[in-house]
């Protein structure tokens, strides 16, 4: 029997908050089993590792998020009540709003074109500044394109922009970046739900078929309209996912400053490399360290015992970086999905399973879409890079690029500059 289940399981909290991305792939290399063992937060924690793992951890009869999600990410990341906090019939019923309104050629293209359109109006004006910040304008860019889509009147685009960025930003780690993130919810919700009972009353209007109104209509499992708060969370989780695609942006500039061969490749105008690229990008940056579930019942996992209760960890990051999934993993090559499209439960950025009854992002279409387009703009772009702090430390979740990549001499194509 292993060493780990007949001795106390040392709580591994500290450890996480200290090694970051780090610390689960260190574990599981240092395991004795299939799986790793311990506690965080004090709860009986099992981690589970690869494709055959992420098909285990998204069957329902196994793990259920509901009592998973802790507090914290709760107040600042999802919201109360989020689709992410339901399943079976319920989660169905709420996913179906948001597969409605982020899959299809349709949905997707409508975003996209938005936010393009955005960013081209803003970088034409970017060669009359000393510099700009990568991260910082491509989330006010994200933020205008995707409200308009979503059919939200935006009077402050850099502060909402802003509170969208604090809630990821925060949402994995104590002190002060998670107070501010719990501040720049409560605001965004309070906004977001006197909107939803203005369109209500009469007083405010939502185009037809915007994901104000797809909110605003949604009846729930149980027939019930959301009430005002719910309903301002869920266009939190329609929009907030979109602004979070500014972290793969900078990382698609970084790894283009790091990379000169890919940024020629990619002002070929080659659409197939252009959605490598994105996979890529996807794959090899951090963003999400691991999902959490909560087992339903007593379970095996390849001969290891999972109690009923215990918290079932699927490890993002390890996975997305395994040499026996991904071989030369630390290399960024986006060949590599030209020769192997990335099959469902290998390449799990936004999670694995079915997104259609599973809990898989239901908007990764779309970011992959906005990677699929901003990857040869940047390519296009003339800039430098000065002398700036470009670590992305892997102890800091979310991880992003120290300085937030500045550019400056920023010379724009012809074709963007007159578009």
């Amino acid at each position: 029997m292993d060493h780990s289940r007949r001795s106390p399981l040392a709580d591994s909290s500290l450890a996480l908050l200290t090694k970051g991305y780090a610390w689960l792939p260190d574990r599981r290399r240092h395991a004795s089993g299939p799986v790793v063992r311990t506690r965080l937060m004090g709860q009986h924690t099992v981690a589970l590792h690869g494709p055959d793992a992420v098909r285990f951890f998204y069957d329902e009869q196994h793990a259920e998020r509901a009592t998973a999600l802790p507090g914290p990410v709760l107040s600042t990341l999802f919201g109360q009540g989020a689709v992410h906090t339901l399943d079976g019939h319920a989660h169905r019923v709420r996913k179906g709003m948001f597969l409605s309104l982020l899959t299809g050629a349709r949905a997707v293209a409508g975003v996209v074109e938005e936010v393009t359109g955005e960013w081209d109006e803003a970088v034409s004006s970017w060669p009359g500044r000393p510099s700009v910040v990568v991260f910082d304008e491509a989330s006010r860019i994200l933020t205008r394109g995707v409200c308009r889509w979503a059919g939200l009147p935006l009077a402050d685009a850099d502060e909402v922009a802003r509170d969208l960025v604090a809630m990821v930003d925060g949402f994995a780690t104590p002190g002060p970046r998670h107070w501010r993130a719990r501040r720049a919810r409560s605001r965004a919700e309070a906004w977001l739900a006197a909107l939803v009972e203005d369109v209500r009353r009469g007083t405010a209007t939502a185009p037809t078929g915007s994901a104000l109104d797809t909110v605003v209509l949604h009846r729930d499992a149980d027939g019930r309209h959301l009430d005002p708060h719910t309903a301002a969370v869920e266009l939190l989780n329609v929009i907030r996912p979109t602004v979070a695609v500014c972290w793969f942006v900078t990382y698609a500039a970084h790894a283009l400053h790091r990379a000169p061969d890919i940024r020629e490749r990619l002002r070929e105008d080659d659409t197939a490399y252009a959605v490598a690229f994105a996979h890529e990008v996807r794959r090899f940056y951090p963003f999400a360290p691991f999902l959490g579930g909560r087992a339903v019942t007593d379970l095996h996992w390849q001969g290891e015992p999972i109690p009923s209760g215990a918290l079932v960890l699927l490890d993002v990051y390890g996975q997305n970086h395994d040499p026996d999934v991904f071989p030369d993993p630390y290399t960024f090559d986006p060949r590599r999905f030209l020769e192997h499209p990335p099959a469902r439960d290998e390449l799990i950025p936004q999670g694995g399973g079915d997104r259609t009854d599973g809990h898989r992002c239901p908007g990764e279409d779309i970011t992959i879409a906005l990677l699929r387009a901003f990857g040869p703009r940047l390519a296009d772009l003339e800039y430098a890079v000065p002398a700036q702090n470009l670590r992305i430390p892997l102890n800091r979740m979310p991880s992003r690029v120290r300085s937030g990549f500045v550019i400056e001499g920023i010379r724009v194509p012809v074709r963007v500059a007159t578009s």
